[in-house]
């Protein structure tokens, strides 16, 4: 589908950290600082009983001119210990350095024995990094606050962008020809910031930050940008130049029923700019993902809508719909401009020694499969749009404007609950690179139950209140009343799909979390893009949008379905039966709040009082059905929601 225009928590269970592990033991884990690796050298700081020494070894002696420090925090901590009184640190930001970890000698892991037989590299010398903190539930909970924060305000900016869009030049010939050229930025943020790069970046960049660890001469990650951003930054290049020279036969092939095709050229040169400013603003953002720095990534879409919303307004008059794509290229500049410090600052954090210079001179590239693979599966995913493109060229005036809309509005649900995923899945890639296949899973199962109630709660919102909510966010200026019911009308079918699209988006990021090509994926994405084809061009005759908008939920609920049933053999091997009958209980809760509220909503005439009713009915109903079900999902989204009031409460009333 379309990438988020803008834009909960782990569920309660076991954690890695809890659990006896075949190199220690039983091991127990108060929530505090990891517990060391064996490659660090320095001894811990001691307590008030110190025991006995060792007849059988010799202590070395110390430096009288050397200070013992702290140990840092590893890089390839837990990522889920039980949570302690220690929050971790604020994401986005550097954790505090003050807080030092206290605690025991560490012990050599039996998993790599070389390690108490050869010279243990130094120490990483900024231990007050944010990757070398500990992932703890509480770090996990702000990283997921900031970031679904950000998305939210980025989501409303969204909505004012499309209702700018909306008022000015309504929904005709214009519109349509602007949303033609509008699938580049679409198709780029799907490829290069959402899905397609950040599958092969991040799992790369947390490969390199473990080598970092485990004492790789040089610095790996520096390496890695080296091998992999110049190549991308030409091909990104490229490609931007032969798309703005190609224009007029991308327009033929896209929408080739558009009665006014010259501006559609027009505003497809002029968004082909974003292929280069895209390309880089999500490498950043999976830089920094991977670094465990969620401010910046987050705050991409913010800089973004404000271009497009300022141009629109400062060029309209003079420009017409053309200032909507200038808007575009601007505000993909802005995304690249708010990311770059925080990145440049973590490449500076790591210094080499004059002996590392020539191995961190060795670039490292980019596996050329896992690129290809995943930028496949999101062209897959996002061809759903042409597509849907494609056959509503030859309806009537307004009908690619009305899917457009239709979109914008139901996908904000699947965005702010897989906002999850985007934190955890350098949790799952860094876990899979340690070899921790259980604590992955653990993961991945929290995150569908968690995803899976969030989204059907916003599905049940859409489908009972979409008439109210079409006409409060968008019936003005020249968007009339018909307008607002052939939207409200696709959206309610379009909001069908939205389980398919957040199980899509979630499972599909742990078949590369590992950092391997797999094609499973692919296809399981080409069967979904034949469905939609298929279903679309049968139903579109008979049912306009509607029927183009069934297509688009039939295609992706199978894709997902096929993504599902394959987890165990190609990817995390989650259990797949107990996903399924979790799933079902929200399920059954948002069915029934639906209907309650659909028949809410329709009895006040206003609509302001309608979409209250019918969203407060919708609440009650699928909270109270889904506790009384027992969805797993429910603790940690009341969690999420109590812990937001009483951040918002405090920022307010102190």
């Amino acid at each position: 589908m379309t990438h988020p225009r803008t834009g909960g928590r782990p569920g309660p269970g076991p954690t890695a950290a809890s659990r006896p592990t075949a190199e220690t033991g039983p091991r127990t884990d108060t929530g505090g600082p990891a517990l060391p690796d064996a490659r660090s050298t320095v001894p811990p700081p001691t307590h008030a009983t110190t025991p006995p020494p060792n007849p059988t070894r010799t202590t070395p002696t110390p430096d009288p001119t050397r200070t013992t420090p702290t140990h840092p925090v590893p890089e390839h901590a837990p990522a889920n210990p039980v949570p302690g009184p220690d929050p971790g640190p604020v994401p986005g930001l550097a954790p505090d350095s003050a807080r030092t970890p206290v605690g025991p000698a560490p012990l050599p892991s039996a998993s790599s024995p070389s390690s108490a037989l050869t010279p243990a590299p130094a120490p990483d010398p900024d231990p007050a990094a944010p990757e070398h903190a500990p992932l703890t539930r509480r770090f996990l909970a702000r990283a997921t606050l900031v970031t679904a924060s950000l998305s939210v305000a980025a989501a409303l900016l969204g909505l004012v962008r499309d209702q700018s869009l909306a008022r000015l030049f309504g929904a005709g010939r214009d519109t349509d020809a602007f949303l033609v050229a509008w699938t580049v930025p679409e198709f780029a943020a799907t490829l290069l910031i959402e899905d397609g790069l950040a599958f092969a970046l991040v799992p790369a960049f947390s490969l390199a930050l473990s080598r970092r660890a485990q004492g790789a001469p040089g610095d790996p990650v520096r390496s890695l940008v080296a091998g992999t951003l110049p190549r991308l930054a030409l091909a990104f290049t490229a490609v931007g130049a032969l798309l703005a020279l190609a224009a007029p036969q991308c327009v033929a092939a896209l929408a080739p029923g558009l009665p006014d095709p010259a501006l559609a050229v027009d505003c497809t040169r002029i968004t082909a700019t974003c292929v280069l400013s895209f390309g880089l603003a999500g490498y950043c953002s999976a830089a920094l993902r991977a670094h465990r720095r969620f401010l910046a990534p987050a705050a991409i879409y913010l800089p973004y809508n404000i271009g497009i919303i300022t141009a629109m307004y400062a060029l309209g008059g003079a420009w017409g719909v053309r200032s909507a794509a200038f808007g575009v290229a601007a505000g993909g500049c802005l995304m690249v401009a708010v990311q770059l410090p925080s990145l440049l600052g973590r490449l500076r954090r790591r210094r080499t020694g004059r002996a590392d210079a020539r191995a961190a001179a060795a670039a490292q590239p980019l596996d050329v499969p896992l690129l290809a693979t995943v930028l496949l599966f999101a062209l897959g995913r996002q061809s759903q749009v042409l597509i849907e493109r494609f056959l509503a060229s030859g309806l009537p005036a307004g009908a690619i404007s009305h899917l457009n809309y239709a979109q914008k509005v139901a996908q904000i649900p699947m965005t702010l609950s897989t906002m999850l995923c985007t934190v955890t899945f350098p949790a799952v890639a860094r876990a899979l690179a340690d070899g921790d296949t259980e604590r992955a899973r653990d993961r991945v199962e929290r995150d569908l139950a968690l995803a899976g109630c969030l989204v059907l709660l916003g599905t049940a919102a859409i489908v009972a209140c979409a008439p109210q909510l079409i006409e409060l966010l968008f019936q003005r200026g020249a968007f009339t009343a018909r307008d607002t019911a052939a939207t409200a009308g696709v959206m309610r079918v379009y909001a069908l799909g939205l389980l398919g699209q957040t199980l899509t988006g979630v499972l599909v990021r742990s078949y590369f979390s590992a950092g391997r090509a797999s094609w499973y994926p692919v296809a399981a994405m080409a069967a979904g893009v034949v469905a939609t084809s298929w279903i679309g061009a049968w139903t579109v005759g008979s049912r306009g949008t509607t029927g183009i908008a069934a297509a688009n939920a039939a295609g992706i609920t199978l894709t997902a379905a096929l993504l599902l049933a394959g987890m165990r053999r190609r990817s995390v091997p989650i259990r797949t039966g107990p996903v399924l009958r979790e799933l079902s209980r929200p399920l059954g809760a948002a069915v029934a709040a639906a209907l309650a509220g659909g028949l809410a909503a329709g009895l006040p005439s206003d609509p302001l009082a309608g979409l209250a009713a019918g969203g407060t009915t919708v609440a009650v109903v699928f909270v109270l059905l889904g506790r009384a079900l027992g969805a797993q999902g429910f603790a940690p989204a009341l969690r999420s929601v109590r812990t937001l009031s009483r951040r918002l409460a405090h920022a307010v009333l102190r």
